[in-house]
């Protein structure tokens, strides 16, 4: 008896290289942050078919004596573990494509901050600086999700809740937050100071303001986990 409880899937992405059918090389940078935050929601959907029947990609789909198990949707199961084993390999491949996009874009975004430093004064080049960052659509991809908050704790306080997404953390956004540990130094020098940030809630943008503190009867400066996306 073959198997049963163990997928046959190519290495390799599942559709010429990306998920919708769209080639990779043809998709501009926010195109990919985009199709990235469609694959992560397919993920996470299809990893939930899975808890709800009680396994994971490795759980044995057969009895102790070699026989299909007859508690669980074995089909739905294989069906599901196949589809999340293309995606994952789509992913891998979209983020190659994404780390090259966003190092051409950080690397266009210095040149253009630098010619624009060179006819103006520093004061005078910051505002245009920000202001075209926070309309670059690349920076616009939520990079953290927030997976719990502590009823009365700083984030509380600040409006967070669980389940937005972080776009920005004060200075700190998708291409620079180097797996939230930007995000860690940010709380831990603004420690009594407000932080500006921005959260993806419900296809809504909201701005609020968070201040770090010690000592609000709980553990860390925020009271809230976040997860990176």
């Amino acid at each position: 008896m073959d198997d049963i409880h163990t997928p046959s899937v190519a290495s390799g992405p599942a559709t010429n290289g990306a998920s919708n059918g769209v080639p990779k090389q043809e998709m501009s940078l926010v195109e990919l942050i985009a199709e990235k935050q469609r694959i992560d929601s397919e993920l996470s959907a299809l990893s939930s078919v899975l808890d709800s029947h009680g396994v994971n990609m490795r759980t044995s789909l057969t009895s102790f004596d070699g026989y299909p198990r007859d508690d669980i949707d074995i089909a739905q199961i294989r069906t599901t573990r196949v589809r999340i084993i293309h995606l994952q390999n789509d992913l891998k491949a979209l983020m190659a494509k994404i780390e090259i996009g966003l190092h051409d874009h950080h690397a266009a975004a210095q040149a253009a901050a630098a010619a624009s430093a060179s006819n103006q004064t520093a004061h005078s080049a910051s505002a245009p600086a920000n202001a075209d960052a926070s309309s670059d659509p690349a920076l616009q991809a939520p990079f953290a999700k927030v997976n719990s908050v502590v009823p009365e704790s700083p984030a509380d306080t600040a409006g967070l809740k669980a389940g937005d997404q972080i776009v920005v953390f004060g200075d700190v956004n998708w291409m620079n937050h180097e797996k939230l540990s930007k995000v860690a130094e940010a709380v831990s020098r603004n420690e009594g100071r407000s932080i500006s940030i921005r959260v993806s809630r419900a296809g809504d943008q909201v701005e609020l303001q968070l201040t770090p503190r010690r000592n609000w009867g709980g553990r860390g400066m925020l009271g809230c986990h976040l997860l990176p996306l």
